[in-house]
């Protein structure tokens, strides 16, 4: 499910995963599982293309790499917050605007976590239909992943 707000340059995605909340946590902040699900079919992210300093502050870097032409696209952020297993924001400077993802992690007590993705300062590009499901089918990727841990 999603939510897209063309106006305000705000996009919020909610999804449930099959798996502990610690789980979806470490996954999502670990290259070594990153590598395996970050960025919509048809890239790949190879783990030495990750960088991660866990900590507010610290770096969040992927260069993303067309699975068909070698095209690549980084995504250069910096860690507003981070709270294990709770909640992690990060802010993209060089993206117009400075785009923030905050994304948070609910235990819904039956094994499964809801993952609430609110992202602000969107530009009108990762905001138009096509980037919208390539962001769905990244949350495909993760969730097939998931089932193989």
């Amino acid at each position: 499910m999603n939510n897209t707000d063309t106006q305000t340059g705000e996009v919020t995605f909610t999804r449930t995963f099959a798996a502990p909340r610690q789980l979806v946590f470490e996954c999502m902040t670990t290259p070594e599982h990153l590598t395996h699900f970050w960025g919509p079919i048809g890239v790949s992210t190879p783990i030495e293309n990750i960088r991660i300093d866990p900590k507010p502050g610290g770096v969040f870097e992927t260069i993303m790499v067309n699975d068909s032409d070698g095209g690549e696209y980084p995504m250069r952020a910096v860690f507003v917050e981070f709270d294990p297993p709770n909640k992690i924001v990060w802010s993209e400077p060089d993206v117009e605007g400075g785009m923030t993802s905050s994304v948070s992690f609910a235990d819904l007590g039956d094994g499964r976590t809801e993952v609430i993705i609110h992202q602000t300062n969107v530009p009108e590009m990762y905001r138009t239909p096509e980037a919208q499901a390539g962001m769905r089918s990244s949350f495909d990727r993760f969730d097939a992943y998931l089932l193989t841990l």
